[in-house]
């Protein structure tokens, strides 16, 4: 994923609400969300090149999801692991805050930049690996945005659509209501003015390009929309809309995954 905000409220009816796009190039191979053929008790999208995913769920009560860390100077290391496995791993691993902790201070260095959000549903973590370091925190409740910086850093995308869902997590909003302002929320094609274009190394039409919080492309763009909706009663549900070159709309798909019951206040 380039773009996610979400509103993590442990211990409430609904814990966590989450809407997020995808940006990739449009000729990387992609399966749409889905139960997995070799493993139906994760739901996600699928990255068909290197087998891993940006976003998905476990029935065992987990969820998680990746970004790329924009820092043209902050090289790879040579052939390094794909980030998408870091998704896989965290819904699978036995104890997800061991397991991060573990990444966090011996393994992050295998991966380019990266930022991982992980939960079960009691706990929410984020773990950023940038040209600053790599560091793991437990995220305090609230809406938070993350791009392709760290959590909360200021860009013009994430800061609008940040407030526009915390405006949205403010309504109480069913299910369904909630969906639609969703796939609102993540349809922005408005690019940010140059003036308040962050500086990222790339060049400025490149960064004019991805300022948009939905980027249409020939060649790179918006790949997915996603939008999570996690209730403690052990109800989750993913919706997921699939775009082609230049923003062309091909699939649309919800799922609903049953996770096991969370505690509440």
């Amino acid at each position: 994923m380039c773009l996610i905000v979400f509103d993590w409220q442990p211990g409430t009816r609904v814990p966590l609400r989450m809407a997020a796009n995808r940006d990739e190039f449009h000729a990387r191979p992609t399966a749409a969300l889905q139960r997995w053929e070799e493993a139906p008790e994760i739901l996600g999208g699928r990255d068909l090149r290197a087998g891993g995913t940006w976003l998905a769920a476990h029935n065992r009560g987990r969820l998680a999801a990746v970004t790329n860390v924009r820092a043209p100077r902050f090289e790879a290391p040579i052939n390094a692991a794909s980030r998408g496995e870091l998704v896989h791993q965290a819904l699978e691993c036995d104890s997800l805050e061991n397991w991060l902790v573990e990444l966090t201070r011996n393994q992050a260095h295998r991966y380019a930049g990266f930022n991982l959000l992980a939960s079960d549903g009691e706990g929410l973590w984020h773990l950023h690996h940038g040209p600053s370091g790599t560091g793991l925190e437990k995220i305090l409740p609230g809406v938070h945005g993350l791009s392709n910086a760290s959590l909360d850093t200021p860009w013009p995308k994430l800061l609008s659509t940040r407030a526009e869902f915390a405006e949205m997590a403010s309504e109480n909003l069913d299910e369904t209501a909630f969906a639609a302002k969703a796939w609102s929320l993540l349809s922005d094609e408005r690019p940010a003015e140059d003036a308040r274009l962050p500086a990222t190394g790339v060049d400025l039409a490149l960064e004019r390009f991805l300022s948009a919080p939905f980027i249409v492309g020939e060649e790179y763009g918006t790949r997915a929309s996603t939008w999570v909706n996690w209730q403690a009663d052990g109800n989750l549900t993913i919706g997921e809309r699939s775009f082609g070159p230049c923003g062309q709309l091909f699939d649309e798909r919800q799922y609903r995954q049953e996770m096991p019951t969370l505690p509440t206040k």
